[in-house]
C-alpha cells in the first residue's frame, strides 16, 4: 500500500498560553493526489489543522507524518515540498518588494536561500504569474496591490514552488464571485495536471470546487464528519442551518 501524503494519528495542538486544545485527537489519512475540503464554523480548528500539518505549530500529542516523514523532525525539509497560502495575510502598503520577486520566493523552497535563481526558476515564477493573471503587475510593489491581487500573488508563489502538497487557507476570501470561480477552476486544473495533494479550507460551502469529492467537517477541534462531498455538506447545513 502506498504511503499516505498526510497522516495524523491522535494529534492535539494547543496554542501557547491556552489550556484547551485548538484541535484534539485528530485521526486522518489523506492519500497522494487527493483533493480534500476542510469546512466548519469559526473557531473549529481549520487553520490550526493546516498549520500543524505544515509544521508551523508544534503538536502536543500524537504524530504528524507528511510524505511518510515526521513533521516534528523534518519540518523544514518537508516545507520545501509544500505550497502554503495562509489566511488573511496582507502586505503593508509600504512594502517595496515587487510582485515578481514575491512569486519567485516560492522557488527558494526548492533551491535553497543561498543559491541564485536560474533561468528555469524565473520561468516557473513567470508561468505562475500568467496563470493568475498577474503578469502585467509583475513590476509593481506588492503593497500597492488590492487584497484580492495580493491573495492571487500568494497563490502564484505557492504554485511556482511546484509542490507535492498544496495547503490553501480561505484562498477566495478577498475575491469577487467571478474571480473566485476562475481561481477555483485554476486550482482544479493544477490539481488534475500535477496530481498535487490539495487541502483547501473554506467557510463558504458554495466555494467548494466541483472536483473536490471528499470533505472533512471540523467542529470544536474535532473531526465530526469525513466523507463524500454531498453527505458532509448536508450534515453541515443541517447542523448549522446553512
Amino acid at each position: 500500500m502506498a504511503t499516505p501524503a498526510i497522516e495524523l494519528k491522535g494529534v492535539s495542538t494547543i496554542y501557547e498560553g491556552e489550556r484547551v486544545p485548538a484541535i484534539r485527537e485528530i485521526n486522518i489519512s489523506i492519500e497522494l493526489g487527493e483533493f480534500v475540503a476542510i469546512i466548519g464554523p469559526n473557531g473549529a480548528g481549520k487553520t490550526t489543522l493546516l498549520e500543524t500539518i505544515n509544521g508551523l505549530l508544534p503538536y502536543t500529542h500524537g504524530q504528524v507524518l507528511v510524505l511518510g516523514r515526521d513533521v516534528a523532525r523534518f519540518g523544514p525539509q518537508l516545507r520545501s515540498q509544500i505550497g502554503y497560502v495562509p489566511q488573511e495575510f496582507q502586505f503593508d502598503e509600504t512594502t517595496p518588494v515587487l510582485v515578481k520577486d514575491v512569486v519567485l520566493m516560492g522557488r527558494y523552497g526548492r533551491i535553497g536561500l543561498l543559491r541564485r535563481p536560474t533561468a528555469e526558476d524565473h520561468a516557473r515564477a513567470h508561468e505562475a504569474l500568467e496563470l493568475l493573471g498577474l503578469a502585467e503587475l509583475a513590476e509593481r510593489p506588492i503593497g500597492k496591490l488590492s487584497g484580492g491581487q495580493q491573495q492571487k500573488a500568494l497563490l502564484a508563489r505557492a504554485l511556482a514552488k511546484e509542490p507535492k502538497i498544496l495547503l490553501l487557507d480561505e484562498p477566495f476570501s478577498h475575491l469577487d464571485f467571478a474571480t473566485r470561480a476562475a481561481v477555483a477552476e485554476l486550482i482544479t486544473q493544477w490539481h488534475r495536471k500535477r496530481a498535487v495533494t490539495t487541502l483547501i479550507v473554506l467557510h463558504d460551502l458554495e466555494a467548494i470546487p466541483q472536483s473536490c469529492h471528499r470533505v472533512v467537517l471540523l467542529d470544536g477541534g474535532r473531526i465530526r464528519h469525513d466523507g463524500a462531498r454531498e453527505r458532509v455538506v448536508h450534515a453541515f447545513a443541517f447542523s448549522y442551518g446553512r
